[in-house]
Formats: C-alpha cells, sequence, structure tokens
C-alpha cells in the first residue's frame, strides 16, 4: 500500500551568532553595514544608518554587537536591570526592536525603522564578512513551514520593497484609501 505524502516547504532561517568574548569593539561591522545601506552604496559611511551596532564599555574591555530586529509600535513594558561584571545595563540595551521610546535602529534622516536585512543579495551578511575577530557567524537552518506562511512572506517581502522605495507612510496611504473603496 502506498500513502500520498506531500512535502511541506522548508524555508532556511538566517541568523547571526554573536561571541561576545571574541568582540574587541573595533566596530567593522557598523562601517561597512552603512556604507552598504547609504543612497548610492557604499557612497558615505553614517553608523546611525547601520543596522548593527556595539554597545560599548572600553575601559571595562566590553563589546556586544545587537543587530536590528522587529520593528514595535510601542515600547514594552519591561525596564529590567542587567548586571554584567559589575556594570549595570537597562534592558533597552539589548534590545534589537526599534520602537518610539529610543532612536536606535531609526533611519536618521526621516526616522523610519530599520532592520537587519542580512545584506540581501549578499552571500553572507557584511557585518560577518568584515569581522576579523570571528564575533560575528553566519548561522543557517531549515524549518518546514505552511503553505500560508510561503504566501505571507512573498506579500511581506514586496510591501518592504515597496517601503524601502516609497516610505511606510505613502504605503499607508494607499492602503487607508483601498480600505475605504471596500
Amino acid at each position: 500500500m502506498t500513502g500520498n505524502t506531500t512535502e511541506k516547504a522548508k524555508k532556511i532561517i538566517k541568523t547571526i551568532r554573536i561571541d561576545v568574548n571574541k568582540c574587541n569593539g573595533c566596530r567593522a561591522c557598523e562601517m561597512i553595514c552603512s556604507a552598504f545601506h547609504a543612497a548610492p552604496k557604499y557612497s558615505s559611511n553614517n553608523p546611525a544608518r547601520s543596522r548593527i551596532r556595539i554597545i560599548r564599555e572600553p575601559l571595562r574591555d566590553l563589546y556586544v554587537p545587537v543587530y536590528a530586529g522587529e520593528y514595535t509600535v510601542s515600547e514594552c513594558a519591561g525596564r529590567d536591570k542587567y548586571t554584567i561584571d559589575g556594570k549595570e545595563y537597562d534592558e533597552c540595551a539589548f534590545c534589537r526592536a526599534s520602537c518610539p521610546s529610543r532612536d536606535e535602529f531609526k533611519e536618521p534622516d526621516s526616522g523610519l525603522p530599520l532592520k537587519c536585512d542580512m545584506c540581501e543579495g549578499e552571500e553572507e551578511p557584511l557585518c560577518v564578512k568584515w569581522c576579523m575577530h570571528d564575533a560575528l557567524i553566519l548561522e543557517e537552518r531549515e524549518e518546514e513551514i505552511a503553505d500560508s506562511d510561503v504566501e505571507l512572506e512573498e506579500v511581506e517581502t514586496g510591501l518592504e520593497s515597496l517601503a524601502d522605495k516609497f516610505g511606510m507612510d505613502k504605503i499607508m496611504d494607499v492602503l487607508a484609501r483601498m480600505n475605504e473603496k471596500d
């Protein structure tokens, strides 16, 4: 007896593993990221445009790379404090989100949220490639995804592309007008 099996769609998930013990705070990752995301590419170098930042305590030899994650429309309720090697840190210091309560991971000119795109189109994220101390390591894993997730991912990719080209405000205006027609 043969069964009819259907294979689920699979997706490669990329993440950057961070080894804080290897980071020396050189900020090469910030520099290459900001240059890559300049318009036109590599035309300027502004670390505020970088999708990765280094939390720095040079006198204590403490450097922690943090790369931008998802945007959140509201700030979190948590304001926990963390103590690392006797130094107290705010929970926000390690947060990957762009949110209304802080300026990290926002485009300096427009205030639009920034998110790590793993240097889309590149072989590997440039921050990983330029990290000479292997503090940033690209990891890939395969996950099964539902068909509806594949469709949503395509829509999300399209919307991100439109947001990059026209800005989120214009997209929201068009969606509002479309919603009024329905």
